[in-house]
């Protein structure tokens, strides 16, 4: 698959016609809050040593255009991207066009038979323990691993052996979704988290299940932004599951 399609894919789902009034760069979170009241976020992912592709504030920009940041090997700047995207695609509106919400403890796994499975979970999910314990075994792979965890070169061993493989959705925003994919292109994948843009073409992609969140409490998501509270946000907003 062309690296770029993925990419090109969310971006082309963000449509004009509304303007960013506010964007923060916290050290857990970014957040994008459009003209309409509407707070998009996604993780905060370190690395700049690249030039960014807006030299400017995202503060009066169209979405879409700042949609087109996703695409930054400038990862501060991605996360935004992927903030504003996530402004304009994960609403509550789009949620009930979709019929997708759904309730946090079973928002990944509903109805999907982990038992006697082999799973991989790429980043630090927060997720019930009982997903794990149901699996015959399960490895979590990180880009800055933690005691027991593997760390993320192993990604080339251990995914393609695993039938199951749940993958965060920051893995937009450092480029590594793609690679990941390949690898998992005979298991069950999902893609899961916070960052997740509710974006159905991705489901045509080799993408099994989104799993995210829509802001429903902008205003209780900007006061934890403002007093860079780290930690899921998921008080604020609604959990979604679509399938392919």
């Amino acid at each position: 698959m062309n690296n770029n399609l993925i990419y090109d894919t969310i971006i082309g789902s963000v449509s004009k016609g509304e303007d960013i009034v506010l964007s923060s760069v916290g050290e857990s979170w970014s957040l994008v809050e459009t003209v309409s009241g509407q707070v998009g976020i996604a993780m905060t992912t370190s690395g700049t040593t690249r030039s960014p592709m807006f030299s400017e504030s995202f503060a009066g920009m169209d979405v879409r255009e700042a949609a087109r940041a996703l695409m930054s090997w400038h990862f501060e700047e991605a996360s935004l991207g992927l903030a504003a995207i996530n402004a304009r695609l994960n609403t509550v509106a789009r949620m009930g066009e979709f019929d997708c919400q759904e309730p946090y403890e079973n928002y990944c796994t509903r109805g999907l038979e982990i038992s006697g499975k082999k799973l991989g979970i790429v980043g630090h999910l927060k997720m019930p323990e009982e997903v794990k314990n149901m699996a015959s075994e399960y490895h979590i792979l990180e880009l800055q691993p933690q005691p027991g965890d593997y760390p993320a070169s192993a990604c080339e061993w251990i995914l393609p052996a695993c039938d199951i493989v749940i993958i965060t959705g920051s893995s937009l925003i450092n480029k590594t979704l793609p690679r990941l994919l390949a690898l998992c292109r005979h298991a069950y994948t999902i893609l899961a988290g916070p960052s997740v843009p509710l974006c159905p073409a991705l489901l045509q992609l080799g993408i099994d299940r989104l799993a995210g969140l829509v802001i429903s409490d902008a205003e209780g998501m900007k006061k934890r932004q403002a007093l860079g509270l780290s930690g899921p946000p998921y008080e604020f907003g609604q959990s979604f599951l679509i399938t392919r």
